[in-house]
């Protein structure tokens, strides 16, 4: 699974499993773009990646239009195509329905969902022009389990499946293949997060690594080593479809 002379964006890529798929990437030879909105820790990643491979980090919020087709704009200006797109930048807003603001329903959305859209619009008519391209989704277990107080992440999670679904009809015929990862408990900043909103994080834990058959929760590895995957040759006839990485909570009824 090598991603030689391969041009891969991927967003959210400052910390946690964006970084850890950059990572896995560039170790598998490919160029790697670090889209992120914390621009100093974007460019500490491209830093470290720059020592054994080419790196570059771009800042930006995938929910902002301007930027996501800046980013897409200069990628291809400074290396000719882009070959792999990660829509990965994601994050949390918690709590019910009744309790939620519409600007906290459309910051979730914007983020995680429409950023997906944004990238996508502006990488895949380059994809289309090369007659390849590869296009990883990170959705989440949330897309079809759900747990108190997550509406508006599970509903940003599911259409993730939905669009990743409908790329794969569309752009299947562009030699575009569309695929979504859905990782479980994974050990990110974001998790952390979580955590800290808790009264007894260290019960919360004992009580989470108790779903997985497994025996322990996922890293950004894990999520990095499905993503080279599918985006590699490997993978070359699995489109329109997604990959639970969950050590097998979801299976256990979790």
């Amino acid at each position: 699974m090598r991603l030689d002379n391969r041009i891969a964006l991927v967003t959210g890529a400052a910390m946690g499993i964006g970084a850890g798929i950059a990572r896995r990437f560039s170790e598998a030879g490919a160029t790697v773009v670090v889209f992120d909105i914390n621009a100093e820790r974007a460019s500490e990643v491209a830093k470290t990646l720059s020592q054994s491979g080419r790196a570059t980090a771009i800042r930006g919020d995938v929910s902002v239009e301007a930027d996501v087709r800046s980013a897409v704009d200069r990628t291809i200006r400074e290396f000719g195509c882009i070959d792999v797109l990660v829509n990965n930048a994601g994050i949390e807003v918690l709590g019910q329905v009744p309790d939620l603001t519409s600007a906290d329903w459309d910051r979730q959305l914007g983020v995680n969902l429409k950023g997906a859209f944004f990238f996508s619009k502006y990488a895949i008519p380059h994809m289309r022009a090369q007659r390849r391209g590869v296009i990883i989704n990170i959705s989440s277990v949330h897309a079809f389990v759900s747990y108190a107080g997550n509406a508006a992440y599970d509903a940003s999670k599911a259409g993730m499946i939905g669009l990743t679904r409908a790329l794969a009809l569309d752009h299947g015929s562009d030699g575009i293949r569309v695929n979504a990862i859905c990782p479980g408990y994974i050990d990110t900043p974001l998790m952390d997060a979580w955590l800290a909103t808790l009264p007894d994080a260290d019960e919360a834990m004992r009580q989470v690594l108790s779903f997985h058959p497994l025996g322990r929760i996922g890293t950004p590895h894990d999520i990095a080593e499905a993503a080279l995957f599918l985006a590699s040759d490997a993978a070359s006839f699995i489109s329109g479809t997604y990959l639970v990485v969950d050590g097998a909570m979801t299976a256990s009824g979790h």
